[in-house]
């Protein structure tokens, strides 16, 4: 099978090169026309499909709308796998949503199918503004591969609202690269760190253990020659011998003292070396806990990215359909906090621990909660001190968060497992 690569005229656009009159053609950011031409009824009468589409969005739609798992049974009914690589799937997805032999209707359709929920709730909206409300609240709410899709095939949507859509979707994709790169890197830092800390404390003990075997082969070595020479000697030698005998056991008990000064010395650079590799063990430790802690706040972070975006409207999460109470935290978070939960099908319940509600109130809200939360860095030691207290008589979880931003409270969510009533 052959395939013709057509390029439309509002896809390239000449530059004239600077000094020398040539002219070169160049691929813009963005083609001046983001959808093709067609019959005004019928651009106001149904959604666009994804071959009126510019090329140029046909890379972000299949990467950020379908998953890879979707891309590759599109692509076997299409007859179109070629290679076994991630990248080699979104090329000839790529392709195949510019096709306009009716191959590209399969890739329609399954976008439509995963987002079908999505794009009804955007066929409620009639106007430009309609569409681009729809669009900020979905993005708002981590909502954006079936958003994305909706809005770029709305019948309302003009290329105006096109660029602004597709200009949001990239600088996202940079923003979750650039935090994946940094935890990555900082990852690679400690893993070479350990390495180091290995390295040395093989050094460490080649070297002590060399300096034992030779101190002890010292001794046995003195002892030996002063056995000898004590042997060697009559019993009836002369003053004079029995002077030099005893120098030389004078001065072989100096150099014993001084090869068990030389031990002790040794033992004590052990012990040293020892309390500094367990301090470093406990550094390397605390580090390792903390990276798993961003790692999941930043997984938690990017789940509402990329995943449950087509789900239904029944949450189906862990907590859906349970009471949170969260104590403390700043004021101006908690409608994040709020919006998230609803969007998980949880309560949501607030106490600023004390300082414009009244600490009597928490019993009430503990008593109401199925789970507690409480930032350690933004609520009174008082305020945790109480809610400890209620939650054991009680019997109710409570989670410390380690911070009172929105990534410890989506991790902590992603992590809680509540035992059967």
């Amino acid at each position: 099978m052959t395939v013709t690569l057509r390029l439309d005229p509002w896809t390239l656009r000449p530059k004239a090169a600077a000094g020398n009159g040539l002219r070169q053609m160049v691929i813009g950011s963005l083609p001046p026309r983001m959808v093709e031409p067609g019959q005004p009824e019928q651009r106001a009468s149904r959604r666009t499909r994804i071959w009126e589409l510019s090329s140029h969005l046909h890379c972000s739609i299949v990467g950020t709308c379908l998953s890879t798992i979707e891309l590759r049974q599109v692509l076997s009914k299409a007859k179109m796998v070629h290679g076994s690589t991630e990248h080699d799937l979104h090329s000839q997805g790529v392709l195949l949503a510019s096709l306009r032999d009716g191959r590209a209707k399969l890739l329609h359709k399954a976008l439509d199918h995963r987002h079908r929920t999505v794009i009804g709730r955007f066929e409620r909206a009639s106007t430009v503004d309609e569409v681009r409300a729809l669009w900020q609240e979905a993005r708002q709410q981590g909502e954006i591969p079936g958003a994305y899709w909706a809005a770029l095939t709305h019948p309302a949507t003009d290329d105006g609202l096109i660029r602004e859509i597709f200009g949001e979707v990239h600088m996202l994709s940079h923003l979750v690269g650039a935090a994946n790169r940094a935890d990555i890197r900082r990852l690679s830092e400690l893993e070479a760190e350990n390495v180091r800390l290995r390295e040395k404390l093989v050094r460490q003990q080649d070297h002590l253990r060399d300096a034992i075997i030779s101190r002890d082969g010292k001794l046995r070595a003195l002892s030996e020659l002063l056995a000898c020479r004590i042997s060697e000697q009559p019993q009836d030698a002369p003053s004079d011998d029995d002077t030099g005998t005893t120098e030389l056991v004078a001065n072989l008990e100096q150099r014993l003292r001084a090869e068990t000064n030389r031990r002790a010395a040794v033992e004590e650079r052990l012990a040293r070396a020892t309390r500094a590799l367990e301090r470093e063990r406990r550094q390397r430790e605390a580090l390792e806990r903390s990276e798993r802690t961003l790692s999941d706040e930043l997984q938690a972070i990017e789940a509402g990215f990329t995943s449950n975006a087509d789900a239904s409207d029944a949450p189906t999460t862990a907590v859906a359909g349970l009471s949170l109470l969260y104590v403390g935290g700043r004021t101006d978070r908690i409608g994040h906090l709020r919006e998230a939960s609803k969007r998980l099908g949880a309560q949501f319940m607030h106490h600023d621990g004390g300082v414009d509600d009244r600490s009597g109130l928490l019993g009430g809200l503990v008593s109401r909660a199925d789970l507690v939360m409480f930032p350690v860095d933004c609520v009174s030691h008082e305020a945790v001190t109480l809610v400890k207290r209620l939650c054991r008589q009680m019997e109710k979880p409570f989670v410390p968060l380690r911070s009172n931003g929105m990534a410890s409270f989506a991790a902590a969510l992603n992590r809680t497992t509540l035992p059967s009533p």
